[in-house]
């Protein structure tokens, strides 16, 4: 049996409210009634153990502490919990492990338009305003997906191949 990921809007809306699950992408436009993107986020809070984080989001996930066995089914499997680097605001306390829920399901594209669209740090940051940016918009900024300056250029040849001298048209190994 596979996984049926929730359809949502956003992260919560999967975990609360979801228009329904289905495994296949085709399935998922059919109940969306639009394009449909597979995405994995983390939603909730941070926490700073397993054991808390198991407890906190307790029948969302497999539990194989004694006293507390739970195996969910395999078409429940679309929550996972991940380790993640806690910085917190010391930078010289070093960094430690700490637990967030990660939630994979099949996004409408009307819920990513919620989203606020911000430019790419590395443009963000060399502006006057970036000093005045807030928490939250901190975090927008570093949810948002890195992209390209530019298109990428095709490779002419790889790392081990060169042109001939007398007919650069031609391309051999190098050995």
């Amino acid at each position: 049996m596979s996984v049926l990921y929730p359809v949502a809007d956003n992260a919560q809306a999967a975990l609360a409210a979801p228009k329904g699950r289905v495994a296949r992408e085709r399935d998922a436009e059919r109940m969306a009634g639009e394009a449909v993107m597979f995405v994995s986020e983390f939603v909730g809070p941070t926490f700073k153990s397993e054991e808390a984080a198991l407890d906190a989001h307790a029948g969302l996930l497999d539990d194989d502490r004694p006293g507390r066995r739970r195996m969910i089914g395999p078409e429940d499997r679309y929550c996972e919990l991940k380790p993640i680097v806690d910085r917190g605001m010391n930078p010289f306390a070093g960094r430690r492990t700490a637990w967030r829920l990660s939630v994979s399901y099949w996004r409408t594209l009307s819920g990513m338009s919620d989203r606020p669209h911000m430019e790419q740090a590395r443009k963000a940051r060399k502006k006057a305003e970036a000093a005045e940016l807030d928490p939250q918009a901190l975090a927008v900024l570093a949810e948002q997906p890195l992209q390209p300056l530019h298109p990428q250029k095709a490779l002419d040849i790889g790392l081990f191949e060169v042109r001939l001298p007398e007919n650069p048209a031609i391309i051999v190994a190098d050995e």
